[in-house]
C-alpha cells in the first residue's frame, strides 16, 4: 500500500525520507504524462473537429434513414406482402389435401388468378420480406410435388428459417428433389442438413429414415444402421419405428 506524506510528517530515517521523495516523484511524473496525454488528445481533437463532426452526422443520417425507411417503407412493404401471400397459400394448401387436380392448384399456387398474386409474383414484387421468404418455401414444395426438380431446388435454397420445422422441411425437400435427379450423394448431406437443423418427433425420424435409405444405396452401411437405430431407440412410437427392425437387418448385412 502507498504511503503519503502528511502535513507536518517527519520521516523516521532517511531511508524513510528517500523512499517518499521517491513515490513523490513517481507520482509526478504520472500526473505529468496525464496531462501531456490530455493536451495531445484536446489538441488532436481540436485539428479534427470538422472530421469527428461530419462522422457523427453521417452516422446519424444513416441511422434516421433506416428509421425512416424501416418505418414508412419496410413495414407497409411487409404488411401488403403479408396480405398477398394470403390468396395463393390457400390454393397450395388445398392441392396438399386434393386427390384430383393437383397439379391445377399447385399451378393457381405459384401463379396466381382471378388477378391476384401468386407465389412467383410475391418472390418479384416483394424482394427481402418475410411475405418473399415464405412464398420461396411454398413455390419450392408445390414444384417438389408437380415433379420439377431443378426449379423445386432454386426456390427451396433461397429460403432461409429458424424455424424447427419448415427449416428443416426445406433441407429435406431439397434432399427429395436431388434423390429424383438420382444425386444420393447431395441429397444424403440435405437430410443430414434437416437431422442437423433441429430434433423434434415430426421431422427427425422422416430425415433419418429417409438419410438411412439413401446411405444405404450409396453402401455406407454404418451410417445407415447409425440412422436406423435412432428410429428404434429415440422415436420408437413414430411411424418409421414400425419397420425398422428389417432396415436395420439390411444396414447390418450391408455394413
Amino acid at each position: 500500500m502507498a504511503t503519503y506524506k502528511k502535513r507536518g510528517y517527519k520521516p523516521k530515517d532517511k531511508l524513510e525520507e528517500q523512499r517518499l521523495d521517491e513515490q513523490e516523484s513517481t507520482t509526478a511524473e504520472v500526473f505529468s504524462t496525464l496531462d501531456e496525454s490530455a493536451s495531445k488528445t484536446e489538441e488532436w481533437v481540436s485539428k479534427n473537429q470538422n472530421y469527428i463532426l461530419g462522422v457523427i452526422g453521417v452516422v446519424a443520417v444513416a441511422l434516421l434513414g433506416y428509421l425512416a425507411f424501416n418505418q414508412f417503407v419496410q413495414k407497409p412493404k411487409d404488411a401488403n406482402a403479408a396480405n398477398e401471400l394470403y390468396y395463393p397459400q390457400q390454393y397450395f394448401d388445398q392441392a396438399l389435401s386434393a386427390t384430383a387436380q393437383r397439379d391445377s392448384l399447385f399451378n393457381l399456387a405459384l401463379n396466381g388468378g382471378e388477378g391476384k398474386y401468386g407465389f412467383l409474383d410475391i418472390i418479384d414484387e416483394y424482394p427481402g420480406t418475410k411475405a418473399a421468404n415464405l412464398a420461396n418455401y411454398s413455390a419450392g414444395m408445390a414444384y417438389l410435388n408437380m415433379q420439377q426438380y431443378k426449379e423445386a431446388i432454386a426456390h427451396l435454397s433461397d429460403f432461409s428459417s429458424d424455424d424447427a420445422v419448415l427449416g428443416a422441411m426445406a433441407k429435406g425437400g431439397l434432399g427429395d428433389a436431388f434423390m429424383q435427379l438420382n444425386q444420393p450423394s447431395e441429397a444424403l448431406g440435405y437430410y443430414e442438413g434437416a437431422l442437423h437443423h433441429n430434433t423434434n418427433q415430426y421431422t427427425t425420424p422422416k430425415f433419418l429414415y429417409k438419410a438411412g435409405v439413401t446411405a444405404l444405396e450409396l453402401s455406407q452401411g454404418d451410417k445407415a444402421l447409425e440412422y436406423f437405430e435412432r428410429i428404434k431407440n429415440e422415436f420408437s412410437n413414430s411411424d418409421e419405428a414400425r419397420s425398422i427392425d428389417a432396415f436395420i437387418g439390411m444396414a447390418k448385412s450391408g455394413s
